[in-house]
């Protein structure tokens, strides 16, 4: 296996390793409600994963052997499928993480503005 094969799953690690943080720094209940999470993701993903499929069944583009590891699933590379798990992951993590920093900005522009 290349570094080269291995760079998209590298990039999804650093998405995933750029927000998980969030969940104990702002004590975040995202990943204490599986059910939910999971019909998000879904619900986000699902959509992009049928797109996927369909335009790669049609030859609109395809996906380089060189630069995606060898595991396929419907012929779409595993971790492209993991890109319509983790992405929305990170979105709801980001969300959760600003609405649960933001009432701490605005209390605390409150008292510099006194």
């Amino acid at each position: 296996m290349s570094l080269l094969q291995l760079s998209y799953v590298a990039m999804l690690v650093f998405c995933l390793v750029g927000t998980l943080w969030l969940v104990p720094v702002f004590r975040l209940d995202v990943l204490r409600q599986p059910r939910r999470l999971a019909l998000t993701v879904l619900a986000a993903g699902t959509p992009f994963l049928l797109w996927d499929l369909g335009a790669t069944a049609a030859g609109h583009w395809h996906f380089d052997d060189e630069q995606t590891l060898p595991w396929r699933v419907a012929g779409l590379p595993l971790e492209e499928i993991a890109f319509f798990v983790v992405i929305p992951l990170v979105s709801v993590l980001t969300l959760e993480g600003v609405r649960a920093a933001r009432p701490r900005v605005l209390v605390r522009r409150r008292e510099e503005a006194r």
